[in-house]
C-alpha cells in the first residue's frame, strides 16, 4: 500500500503574526515555521496504516518554497519512508495545489491520500475536496477515525456531524481529511532524526509538471483583529440583560 501524506508549512500557532504596512501580506520575519497540525495529524495516522500493514510505504508531498524542506524531514524523521517537494517561488491557491497533488498521483497511484483538513494559515479547507474531484476518487473528509479493511480495498471512516458521529465506507483509492480527533501526534525520535538525513527527497518544479497554476484570486488587504476589551463584573442578571441589550447590541 502506497499513502501520500501532504505537508504544508505554515507559521508557528504560537508566533505573533505582523500584517505588512500595505495590508498585502504578513511579515515573515521572525516568524518560526512549522508542518501545519492538521498535516501532521494525516502524518501520524499514515503511520499508524505503515505498522499495521506491511509493505506500506508513506509519501510527503509539500508546494512551496525550498525552505519546506524543513518540515518534510520532520514528517520523515517521524517514520515516512520518502517526500516530493514541488518548488514554487509564489504561494499558489487552493486549486493550483489540488493540481499539483492530482498530477503527482497520477503518477505515483497511491492507495490512499490523507490530508489535514485545512491549514491554519489560511483556513480555506477545500484541497481534500478538490483532489476528489479532479482524481475522481470517493472522498471522506473531518475523519476522526479511519479503519482499512483487512483486503485493503475499502476503508471505514468516522466523522463527527451536527449532534452526533457519521460513519462512511469508501471504496480505495480515495482522499481522506483529518481532523483533530483522530490521533496524537509522536514526536521525532533522536535515531529518527538521523535516519531522516538520509532519505530520499525528490524537488520537481512546479513548471515541470504542466499543469495551470495560474491565480484566480486577490487578497485585498488583510487585517488583525481588534483587541479585546477588558472584561467587567455586573451585579444581577437584570443589569446583565442591560447590557446585553444597549451595549453589546446582541439581544
Amino acid at each position: 500500500m502506497k499513502i501520500f501524506v501532504t505537508v504544508k508549512r505554515v507559521p508557528d500557532p504560537e508566533t505573533v503574526i505582523k500584517i505588512a504596512s500595505d495590508g498585502s501580506n504578513i511579515v515573515p520575519d521572525n516568524v518560526k515555521w512549522v508542518i501545519n497540525p492538521f498535516d501532521e495529524i494525516a502524518i501520524e495516522e499514515a503511520l499508524r496504516v505503515k505498522e499495521k500493514v506491511t509493505g506500506t510505504e508513506v509519501v510527503l508531498v509539500s508546494i512551496g518554497l525550498k525552505a519546506a524542506q524543513e518540515q518534510l524531514r520532520t514528517g520523515l524523521a517521524m517514520g515516512a519512508d520518502r517526500a516530493i517537494l514541488v518548488l514554487s517561488e509564489e504561494a499558489l491557491e487552493p486549486l493550483a495545489v489540488a493540481r499539483v497533488v492530482h498530477k503527482l498521483a497520477e503518477t505515483e497511484k497511491p492507495d490512499l491520500i490523507i490530508m489535514g483538513k485545512q491549514a491554519i494559515d489560511d483556513d480555506s479547507n477545500c484541497v481534500g475536496q478538490m483532489v476528489a474531484e479532479l482524481l475522481q476518487w470517493p472522498q471522506a473528509t473531518f475523519a476522526s477515525k479511519l479503519e482499512l479493511a483487512a483486503d485493503q480495498k475499502s476503508a471505514k471512516v468516522t466523522r463527527e456531524v451536527d449532534g452526533g458521529l457519521e460513519t462512511l465506507a469508501i471504496p480505495l483509492p480515495a482522499v481522506v481529511t483529518a481532523d483533530l480527533r483522530l490521533n496524537e501526534p509522536r514526536y521525532a525520535s533522536l535515531p529518527g532524526i538521523m535516519k531522516a538525513r538520509k532519505k530520499e527527497m525528490k524537488e520537481i518544479p512546479v513548471a515541470d509538471l504542466g499543469i495551470d497554476v495560474t491565480p484566480r484570486l486577490k487578497i485585498l488587504k488583510l487585517e488583525t483583529p481588534p483587541k479585546r476589551t477588558g472584561g467587567r463584573k455586573v451585579r444581577s442578571v437584570q443589569e446583565l440583560v442591560q447590557v446585553l441589550h444597549s451595549e453589546a447590541k446582541v439581544i
